[in-house]
């Protein structure tokens, strides 16, 4: 996870909070999160470099429309990072 951006580790969290999301559900989300529009041409490279590092799977629902779940590795991905996270945040 260390190699990924900010953009992409928000997208693997987004992807990890709902069932089978498509691009556009994916992209509503981080509008939400930025307050400002996520271009195409930002959003689905980025998903891409993430199906490329075996973190995310990209399935197809339509001819249209794509959709992404995390793998195994991601969840790991994901968990590490946390437990990282925790060691240096203590929120209570």
């Amino acid at each position: 996870m260390y190699d990924l951006t900010g953009f992409q580790r928000d997208l693997l969290y987004v992807i990890a909070g709902r069932e089978e999301p498509h691009g556009l559900a994916i992209k509503e989300e981080l509008e939400d999160y930025y307050e400002k529009e996520i271009h195409h041409g930002r959003l689905y490279p980025n998903l891409d470099t993430l199906v490329e590092k075996g973190l995310v799977e990209k399935g197809q629902r339509d001819r249209r429309t794509n959709f992404y779940t995390l793998t195994r590795r991601g969840r790991r991905e994901i968990e590490a990072r946390r437990d990282w996270e925790d060691e240096y945040v203590d929120i209570e």
